[in-house]
């Protein structure tokens, strides 16, 4: 065979391998993130109106949907269950009436691997929130009507949301967004306002700043109806944010912020959280919103739970004997984070490849001469 044959055919399938070292997939995503209207699709016989003979078609339809014309099934929310084993939320829980007790929205993060920790009614110390968010995933805030937190807890706060930990700022109907505004104006320079009587179902959007949820958004997987609360506030206009819900009466109820690695979510319904649960897409919400501010885009495999990184990846080991000249297959790169760390990696690597392709060129093949 031809050196410059065998050596090519050597380094594409090495290359092909270390591409797929240095491209972790996005294991904790469902086949559904991003999509309001999840689909399912195979093959299936069918019969040739022509000619009458059975041949294999392909086929995509819509999944099942739910009363509320939700699709069903969790493997329609954002994330996989179980993706984020081990990561903790924080929950500065505030506002307990109602008998608010935060176990249905717990429950439902459990189902992705969420554990929970709260402060209930009184907010911890500044030392004692900052030691408890080093050991979490992400901060909720549950404001009450009256501000509880300080200049030092907002400090603490905006250390771990400037580090890329998600924060989720609820708040309320007028007054019950005391804290909500505090921490909302330091971070974001807004506020909510307002008391609006909620209790409908909005659909997707058919036009900005129009009641309904944002189309083809990870926070909004396999939702296409979600229940607004039942009293809400309404958020105030930010730059710094954008819009997720807009409430029946085209108010803004949801915003996020999605800029250089950070992750937050502004809400003015609490109410979901424990009225009306059931009603169309909360606990889905809940899960994807949990599952987004976990930012595993930012932080990788320290977020994911190993046992789903391990699941999802098949890294084919190629056969690096030297017979015949084939045409080697790179494998298209799952879609990736890219660290500082894996692009070194890989450059290291296809350097030390590039360096085997110029010590394989100069070795003769059986039978041939070396030019002198």
């Amino acid at each position: 065979m031809p050196a410059p044959f065998r050596s090519t055919a050597f380094l594409l399938t090495l290359l092909g391998l270390l591409l797929g070292l240095g491209q972790p997939a996005f294991a904790q995503y469902t086949k559904s993130a991003g999509k309001n209207k999840p689909t399912m699709s195979g093959e299936r016989w069918v019969r040739d109106a022509r000619s009458g003979k059975m041949q294999i078609e392909a086929y995509e339809m819509p999944v099942a949907v739910d009363s509320h014309g939700n699709a069903q099934g969790n493997d329609n929310d954002l994330a996989i269950d179980g993706a984020f084993s081990g990561q903790t939320v924080a929950v500065i829980h505030l506002y307990t009436g109602s008998n608010f007790d935060f176990s249905l929205p717990k429950a439902a993060l459990a189902q992705k691997g969420f554990s929970v920790y709260r402060w209930v009614g009184m907010p911890p110390s500044p030392a004692e929130l900052e030691a408890a968010l080093a050991k979490s995933s992400q901060l909720w805030i549950i404001s009450d009507s009256t501000q509880r937190l300080n200049a030092e807890h907002v400090r603490v706060i905006k250390t771990f949301f400037e580090a890329g930990h998600g924060v989720y700022i609820w708040g309320d109907n007028e007054p019950y967004y005391a804290d909500a505004n505090f921490v909302a104006e330091a971070l974001f320079g807004t506020k909510m306002l307002g008391n609006l009587q909620g209790e409908q179902i909005v659909t997707l959007q058919k036009s900005p700043q129009t009641a309904g949820l944002l189309p083809n958004h990870l926070l909004t997987t396999g939702l296409e109806h979600i229940y607004e609360g039942h009293t809400i506030s309404t958020i105030q206009p930010s730059s710094m944010l954008e819009p997720l819900i807009y409430g029946s009466a085209s108010n803004l109820v949801t915003a996020f912020h999605d800029r250089d690695g950070r992750r937050a979510i502004l809400d003015g319904g609490f109410t979901r959280l424990y009225m009306k649960w059931d009603t169309a897409g909360t606990a889905r919400y809940v899960k994807n919103a949990a599952s987004w501010l976990v930012n595993a885009e930012r932080f990788g495999d320290a977020v994911v739970n190993p046992a789903v990184r391990q699941a999802a990846v098949t890294l084919p080991i190629p056969q690096i004997a030297i017979t015949e000249p084939l045409a080697a297959t790179i494998p298209a790169p799952a879609p990736v984070t890219t660290t500082r760390f894996a692009s070194n990696l890989i450059g290291l690597l296809l350097a030390l490849a590039t360096l085997v392709l110029l010590v394989v060129s100069q070795i003769p093949a059986p039978g041939e001469r070396r030019n002198a």
